[in-house]
């Protein structure tokens, strides 16, 4: 049986590069999707222009989706912020951790007790590897991302029993326009690998549909992410070569 079909989901960043093959996918499984974004989504039934780092903007979306509870939040859009921590500038630093973090959290919110009341509903978060195995040059982004999981995880307890699930996602990179020239050369010297976003699109699709806790695309990332947890100095060291071909460039 099709999990989604005739679900009603609503999707921030709906028009980027891995939420358009996404809300395709989601479409194609036969769920309503509204985009949430300042940019349509052609694949969309619904689009909300909005923009998400407006406070007004923010808590007229939050008051609608507490009204009009959708059978699943997908928090999907983010900023990244890429640059050494001490010369980024604070705006942009408030502006990652406010849409990578604060507004999946004020979404979460609104829609968590009327899934809880009608004893249904899921919200999925989308973070990155980069919050598990935090890096250099992307600290506000890890950062925000590590949050995201801490808080998909806080969720998830809070909710047990109650028909509500939480899924979090963490994807590694993906071969978009979110990635600058800047970035993109970071992946390469880093010998990072990055994923096309249909992948990453099919790959949140199937956390969906399983309804899993966490999914960490990659399987070594995986890995690497539980090593940093239990013995961050194993991956200190592992990534050493690493970090000073990329000081070398970067710096």
């Amino acid at each position: 049986m099709n999990r989604l079909e005739g679900k009603r989901i609503v999707l921030t960043g709906g028009a980027g590069g891995i939420g358009l093959p996404l809300a395709q996918l989601l479409d194609d499984l036969g769920a309503h999707v509204t985009n949430v974004d300042r940019l349509r989504c052609p694949a969309a039934h619904v689009n909300w222009l909005t923009d998400l780092g407006d406070d007004i903007a923010l808590t007229q979306l939050a008051r609608t989706l507490a009204a009009e509870t959708p059978d699943m939040l997908i928090n999907l859009a983010g900023v990244l912020a890429f640059g050494l921590h001490e010369k980024q500038d604070p705006a942009q630093l408030a502006l990652c951790y406010r849409i990578n973090l604060l507004v999946p959290a004020v979404l979460a919110q609104a829609v968590a007790g009327p899934m809880r009341a009608r004893g249904s509903g899921q919200i999925v978060n989308v973070g990155s590897v980069l919050g598990a195995i935090p890096y250099p040059w992307f600290a506000a982004y890890s950062s925000s991302k590590a949050g995201l999981a801490a808080l998909s995880q806080a969720l998830r307890r809070e909710l047990d029993g109650s028909g509500v699930t939480v899924t979090h996602i963490a994807p590694r990179a993906a071969r978009t326009a979110f990635n600058n020239s800047l970035v993109n050369r970071f992946l390469t010297v880093a010998g990072m690998t990055a994923d096309s976003p249909d992948h990453v699109a099919a790959r949140i699709a199937e956390a969906i549909r399983s309804g899993a806790a966490h999914v960490t695309v990659g399987r070594m990332e995986g890995l690497f992410s539980l090593i940093n947890a239990i013995a961050p100095r194993m991956i200190d060291r592992g990534i050493a070569p690493q970090l000073r071909r990329l000081r070398a460039e970067f710096s």
